[in-house]
């Protein structure tokens, strides 16, 4: 193979590499990806896709007993794991496929690979050295696992899409969004879940009302969560997992695993000798148009671990497009008013501030909430609550942010983000006609503040 020269160089085939290269072949560069794995990154193969398929698997337990308030007799649902297992990667290979063909359509090339840096304008892939003027790094991220006796044993949640099984007895430690999801997953899915967590509250750095309730809701469903517990060693044994616990006690289970943070997936990329400079986290350091102190080198998504979100990536994909290749226009996305949602049973979806830092931000605040139980609810037995909360800055009325826990929050709070990023009111709010009955007209007819 001789030797080939870029417009721009993507390491990396998920989310935020993929766009940026296909906006920047459309934009008239010569492009080329370089992936080591499949094409789509962790959302498509082991993220936002996968998981969400198999979340939807485990609602549908809930839903057949729910249904009996309906006059619906279904008999004793029966679930079979690796029918899951086997559809789930038929639509990842499906989605593969997408990524391969919208690239070649793009004209963009794909090399299939580990590429390391070997200057600020050169990578070396398969023992070739490619030359581009401009190097884009989208590796994304990795789980981290702890350095305890026995964590070999145990998975993150990479491993959990490809077991052969479904685990009788499961423990999920971490009290982030990977790992209520997957708490919410197993344990809708017929396994015997415990949450382990080392702190007393699951969601930090979401509103804090929202991981209390959530916790309230997975409790009562049946997840045993364990607050301020850590597991110090795991020992294998024939009748199991045998984890010591910081507690002094024992738990014996099938499967252990890890959600307790990622971290950015640079070791081996060859940062350092390029002159890329990463923080004390590993993230590579990079400006407002997402270029590092190296003028050539960029980095987008999990990477530069500002927000771990595929829409996130995608954005910020297109700026650097932009930036080097069009005529500018377009800037990083406004962080704070970015919506996201949380796959756990009941779902979480959230866009803007936390009371918090609402606080913070503005002194005065007014915050409006609610909880109850919906109509859907009520008709097929189910005792979960909805959680609702709207939080206003008191001086000019701007709605700063607004969270739900319940079911349908991530579709609901799409369109609420777009209020948000027009900088709706709270007269605005009430001034709109809510659709009876839904949750949602919940969130326009909260009148009076719950608290200041």
């Amino acid at each position: 193979m001789q030797q080939q020269d870029f417009d721009f160089l993507v390491i990396g085939g998920g989310s935020g590499g993929v766009r940026a290269s296909r906006v920047a072949a459309s934009l008239g560069a010569r492009v080329a990806v370089v992936e080591a794995a499949q094409l789509g990154g962790t959302c498509v193969n082991v993220g936002c896709i996968p998981k969400k398929l198999l979340s939807h698997a485990a609602h549908f337990s809930q839903l057949a007993e729910e249904a009996k308030g309906f006059g619906w007799q279904l008999g004793k649902p029966q679930f079979d794991w690796p029918t899951l297992i086997a559809n789930k990667d038929r639509e990842i290979t499906r989605l593969n496929g997408v990524y391969a063909k919208m690239l070649a359509g793009a004209g963009v090339s794909v090399i299939q690979g580990r590429a390391t840096l070997s200057g600020p304008n050169s990578v070396l892939v398969n023992g070739q050295t490619l030359n581009a003027r401009h190097i884009l790094i989208a590796t994304g991220g990795t789980p981290s696992l702890p350095d305890i006796p026995g964590v070999e044993h145990a998975i993150s949640s990479n491993e959990a899409f490809h077991l052969k099984e479904l685990p009788r007895r499961v423990v999920v430690v971490g009290g982030g969004y990977i790992a209520v999801e997957f708490a919410s997953i197993f344990h809708g899915l017929g396994a015997e879940t415990t949450l382990l967590h080392r702190s007393q509250q699951l969601l930090r750095g979401f509103d804090a009302d929202l991981g209390l309730h959530l916790a309230q809701e997975m409790a009562r469903q049946g997840v045993a969560i364990r607050w301020s517990e850590e597991i110090q060693a795991i020992e294998k044994q024939a009748d199991g997992l045998h984890l010591q616990l910081k507690s002094g006690e024992q738990l014996v289970v099938d499967c252990v695993m890890y959600a307790t943070g990622r971290v950015p997936l640079t070791a081996g990329l060859g940062l350092e000798a390029a002159g890329v400079k990463t923080n004390d986290k590993g993230a590579i350091e990079v400006d407002s148009h997402f270029t590092t102190r190296v003028p050539s080198i960029h980095a987008v998504g999990d990477v530069i671990d500002r927000m771990a979100l595929t829409p996130v990536a995608l954005a910020e994909g297109t700026v650097v497009a932009h930036h080097l290749f069009g005529h500018g226009g377009k800037s990083a996305p406004d962080y704070e008013l970015v919506p996201t949602a949380v796959f756990s049973h009941p779902q979480v979806g959230t866009v803007g501030l936390s009371e918090e830092a609402a606080r913070q931000r503005f002194g005065a605040v007014q915050i409006f909430q609610s909880s109850f139980r919906p109509l859907s609810n009520r008709m097929g037995g189910e005792p979960e609550n909805v959680f609702l909360k709207l939080i206003v800055s008191k001086a000019d009325q701007r709605v700063r942010g607004v969270h739900m826990v319940g079911e349908g929050a991530g579709e609901l709070m799409q369109g609420f983000a777009v209020a948000l990023q027009c900088g709706a009111t709270k007269p605005q709010f009430d001034a709109t006609i809510g659709i009876h009955p839904t949750v949602a007209e919940e969130l326009v007819t909260m009148r009076e503040p719950t608290r200041e």
